[in-house]
This record gives structure tokens, C-alpha cells and sequence, in this order.
């Protein structure tokens, strides 16, 4: 089972850009969370095309279930 840690960032035009984690470490702490988007929105080091991350929106942790078939 592949775990993702999606950070979910408000842009300058309104639209939501989304930041990838692979293998989050867990149990996820909210407040560290909170303090690296900061950090990423403060230092302008990701651009969407939809503009600058302008603020935190949100943060979720997303499980993908892969079953391959050969065939």
C-alpha cells in the first residue's frame, strides 16, 4: 500500500496546488506540517500555474491500493 502526504496550498488566483510527500513518517504531526508549508510559502519555493502558494488550506494523508495483472 503506497501512503502519500498531500499538502494542499491556497494560490494567488484562488485555485488549490497540491505538494507530494512519498512514505510520510507517521503518525503525521499537524503543527510540524503546518510549520514546513509555512516555510514553503514564506520562501516562494514552489510556483503553480496559478500563481504563488499564498496559504495553507489543508493536509491529508492519501493510501492507493495498486493490483497488477500480467497478462
Amino acid at each position: 500500500m503506497a501512503k502519500t502526504l498531500e499538502l494542499q496550498f491556497l494560490t494567488q488566483f484562488g485555485k488549490t496546488a497540491r505538494v507530494s510527500v512519498d512514505e510520510p513518517i507517521e503518525p503525521v504531526d499537524p503543527v510540524q506540517v503546518k510549520q514546513v508549508m509555512d516555510t514553503i510559502i514564506a520562501t516562494n519555493v514552489f510556483q503553480s500555474n496559478t500563481g504563488a502558494l499564498v496559504s495553507a488550506e489543508g493536509a491529508r494523508v492519501v493510501e492507493r491500493n495498486v493490483t497488477e495483472y500480467e497478462v
